[in-house]
């Protein structure tokens, strides 16, 4: 095992390096987790981006529980990510209201309009008698997309009758399309409907607009159906993601919305930055000049530990906050902590007379226990706050959680093969290196004069 533990550190150094390092040694190299390129995620108090607040309104004579606020948040959540924001914040805030945080926004009115949108969707037949059918006109004009739909025509059946929605294209219009499917009782529904309307047209309405008003070239028996029109990209993603995700219970109303200026999350940035590279710099300073030779082995690895964990951000990754970045250095400072109890408990082992090699490996070992109980705590507790917290307070506790676990590596085997390897060296056996008095101090006998020893005293 003591074969294995320093490979073990170099190729997990050398990985993460590389991995720290990607933008220069393999620009847009792939990420294997997420298969889109590797980077250091910021969140919106860094990166910038843009905050809107909704107050969700009652519907039907409702008012929307906490449950209901709950389940607007998943719907909300899972729309954003499918249009590839990284990251959002969604949060409920008080009895009625929603905060969503998109970081790194490039086109904020889409996106708003799409978190905005109750999502209403509705299939309505157009009656033949004003709307005309394929082949004949009638007393109005068929709506054309983005057109108000008259509000006293009554609905087939509802949004929440689609099973299933994806983006395609069609090759006979050479037009964008969206294909869907359709629950029971909506399948029976539609066929019915259909095979005695060939011809005839219907609505396809959002939010009370038309997203598109085809005709019925068929019946529709097998509850697929597709609907097409002259969209964009954007536009087709958006319906997709609103059929795909559902709709909303209840309407919303935007309260307040405002934009980040990246500028301002540089400047967060640069502050907390150098506030945490103060901190370590001190820490850093203390372990050097209080234990000496084994403060430098700590703080190897305390930037060793630094590496990996930011290769681990990168690798998951990881959306970097302000919160974040208090955990990244509170998870420093217990890393600290670890490497004290066994420094402290080898300066016992070498006051009660052991050798230096026994007294570090002493040291080492007495010391795990609370290393383990200690961190074992802290997992526990940034758990229960990943759990149960907020957007803001789950991003800490994730980087605290990376934290311990990486610092317990770096603690437990970094140093102490660092430790083995550079107590061999005889400048090290001073007294003076492990901030011990000589008396206190007993270096191991070469083995040579151990044995000359014995045979004079025989």
């Amino acid at each position: 095992m003591r074969r294995i533990t320093p490979i073990l550190i170099v190729v997990v150094g050398l990985l993460a390096l590389a991995i720290d390092f990607s933008f220069a040694i393999a620009p847009g190299l792939a990420n294997p987790v997420t298969n889109n390129p590797i980077e250091t995620r910021l969140g919106l108090d860094l990166q910038g981006g843009v905050e809107v607040d909704y107050q969700v309104l009652p519907a039907n004579g409702k008012t929307p529980t906490g449950s209901d606020l709950n389940t607007i948040v998943g719907i909300i959540d899972r729309r954003v990510n499918a249009t590839g924001t990284t990251e959002p914040v969604i949060e409920t805030k008080g009895s009625n209201q929603i905060s969503v945080q998109l970081p790194g926004v490039s086109d904020m009115q889409q996106v708003v309009k799409l978190v905005g949108s109750t999502g209403q969707l509705t299939f309505v037949p157009l009656p033949p008698a004003t709307y005309g059918t394929s082949s004949a006109a009638g007393t109005k004009a068929v709506p054309a997309d983005g057109d108000p739909i008259d509000p006293t025509l009554k609905p087939l059946f509802g949004g929440d009758q689609v099973a299933s929605a994806n983006a395609t294209f069609d090759p006979t219009t050479n037009q964008r399309a969206v294909a869907f499917t359709l629950k029971d009782p909506a399948k029976t529904i539609f066929a019915q409907w259909s095979s005695s309307h060939i011809g005839d047209f219907f609505a396809i309405v959002l939010d009370g607009t038309v997203v598109s008003a085809p005709y019925i070239k068929s019946a529709i028996t097998d509850g697929s159906g597709q609907i097409s029109g002259s969209f964009t990209a954007a536009q087709m993603n958006d319906l997709v993601t609103v059929l795909q995700y559902g709709a909303l219970p209840f309407p919303l109303q935007e309260i307040s919305s405002q934009n980040v200026p990246a500028t301002l999350g540089a400047d967060f940035l640069h502050r907390t930055l150098l506030a945490g590279l103060l901190g370590i710099a001190l820490v850093f300073i203390f372990m050097l000049v209080y234990y000496r030779l084994p403060g430098a082995v700590a703080v190897l690895a305390l930037l060793y530990y630094t590496v990996v964990v930011l290769a681990i951000f990168r690798i998951i990754p990881v959306t970097l906050t302000l919160a974040g970045i208090a955990g990244f250095v509170l998870s420093v400072g217990m890393a600290v902590d670890a490497n004290i109890l066994i420094f402290e408990r080898t300066r016992e082992e070498l006051r009660a007379g052991k050798t230096l090699g026994p007294a570090i490996e002493a040291g080492f070992n007495r010391a795990w226990n609370s290393i383990f109980d200690s961190n074992v705590s802290s997992l526990i507790t940034a758990f229960i706050l990943f759990w149960f917290g907020s957007s803001v307070i789950r991003g800490f506790a994730l980087v605290l959680m990376i934290g311990v676990l990486t610092s317990m590596f770096t603690a437990i085997t970094l140093s102490r093969t660092v430790l083995r390897t550079v107590v061999r060296w005889q400048w090290t056996r001073k007294a003076s290196l492990f901030g011990v008095n000589e008396e206190e101090f007993v270096t191991a006998v070469p083995r040579g004069a151990r044995r000359s020893e014995i045979r004079t005293r025989a």
